[in-house]
């Protein structure tokens, strides 16, 4: 059989990535979630480790909105409605009614004409990039940026690709400087926050060095951003990095399974770039959408958002970020500052992140040890998700755990 050749050389890429730590190795399985209880926030049971209780200080769902009542409910409701899936594309009877009211609630949320919504947030970065790259588009972007933006260039084949050290805006505007003539179209890409380091792009310095270039190329310079960890998790109102930058950005690219706790990927931007990708993009084209539920139980987290309570859980995640980042410091831990809550524990060293997060796990923590390439050598880390249903003594309780270690 061919596959025993496959196998053979597969298991020898398994070995190497063993031998060397890179692999992500086996992975937890959570078979039952224990909700909210006096002073402390969600806990965690995982597969083979009995009734030990874990703190999640990894998960993506910076709002808590994952186990909201009200969310549920919405989600319940749709799904005995509409049913569990769309049973087709959006272009062969898969469009809903929850469907469309999801895409204009989300252009109205960021204050965009047109919104869109894709599978994933992953999916949808590549169904903006490949688009709207052509024969004549150079790409700029930031060397930090997510696989997803790294991948969308190397499937777009653009006429020109550069990359400016991670936020250097003298480096942007001097591969501005190198890219006219070279395209008619320019696309200059970054992520909002950076999932790594939880620091985020100057959108409005972006935007302004853009604005300097658009009348050098004959479509325009056209500034993309991927904020799939700042919507829902920074600004006062929750709306992203645009809102605590004051910039704006052409395309904003965005997620449904980050802090709004659900699934599925969006963009947002005008009516016309909104309907060329409807007509264009593969991964909308081809791939279903999210299903009713989801998108219903979407709108109901941006309903909670935008209301006091959601100003208050807004508040509640800045404190605990701020409190867990202090701790850190005060421990002697080396972090990077900043208002979002990713908050890395630089560790530097690839069996060290190792170790650290075995002891981390034994003593009921959840964190993700993150080493190279995921990371450049040297960058080795324990990237901590503070979650707004976390409370101060769940805070406690981990940097307590943090203190005696070594």
């Amino acid at each position: 059989m061919a596959l025993e050749k496959l196998n053979s050389a597969l298991g020898k890429n398994l070995a190497d990535l063993r031998a060397s730590g890179r692999d992500k190795g086996a992975e937890l399985v959570i078979r039952k979630i224990k909700k909210a209880e006096g002073n402390y926030g969600p806990r965690y049971l995982l597969e083979g480790y009995g009734e030990k209780e874990f703190i999640k200080m990894n998960a993506n769902s910076y709002l808590g909105m994952a186990m909201h009542s009200e969310v549920i409910k919405a989600e319940e409701e749709a799904a005995q409605k509409f049913g569990v899936g769309p049973g087709a594309v959006r272009f062969i009877s898969g469009t809903h009614t929850p469907h469309v009211e999801l895409e204009k609630k989300l252009a109205e949320f960021h204050g965009r004409e047109a919104g869109m919504i894709f599978s994933s947030a992953y999916v949808t970065s590549l169904g903006v990039i490949y688009p709207l790259t052509t024969k004549e588009t150079v790409v700029i972007s930031d060397e930090l940026n997510h696989n997803c933006i790294i991948q969308a260039i190397r499937l777009s084949r653009p006429a020109a690709k550069m990359i400016y050290k991670h936020n250097n805006m003298a480096e942007l505007e001097a591969r501005l400087t190198e890219a006219v003539g070279m395209g008619k179209r320019c696309l200059v890409i970054t992520d909002g926050i950076f999932s790594m380091r939880g620091d985020f792009a100057p959108l409005a310095e972006i935007a302004a060095i853009c604005a300097k270039f658009n009348d050098k190329f004959a479509e325009g310079v056209i500034t993309i951003a991927d904020d799939s960890h700042g919507v829902g998790a920074l600004g006062k109102t929750g709306r992203g990095t645009e809102e605590h930058t004051g910039g704006k950005v052409d395309i904003l690219i965005g997620t449904l399974g980050k802090a709004f706790g659900v699934n599925g990927g969006y963009l947002v931007s005008s009516n016309t770039v909104i309907e060329y990708l409807r007509e264009s993009a593969p991964m909308y084209i081809y791939s279903n959408p999210i299903t009713c539920s989801e998108a219903a139980a979407t709108l109901k987290v941006l309903e909670i958002l935008d209301s006091e309570t959601g100003i208050k859980r807004l508040e509640h995640l800045a404190a605990m970020t701020r409190k867990f980042e202090a701790g850190l410091k005060t421990l002697g831990f080396e972090t990077i500052e900043g208002p979002h809550p990713v908050v890395p524990l630089m560790v530097r060293d690839t069996a060290e992140t190792t170790k650290l997060v075995k002891y981390l796990t034994e003593n009921g923590v959840l964190g993700t040890g993150l080493n190279f390439p995921v990371v450049p050598k040297g960058d080795e880390e324990i990237r901590f998700q503070v979650n707004a249903d976390h409370t101060e003594a769940d805070i406690d309780k981990v940097l307590g755990i943090l203190k005696n270690y070594k």
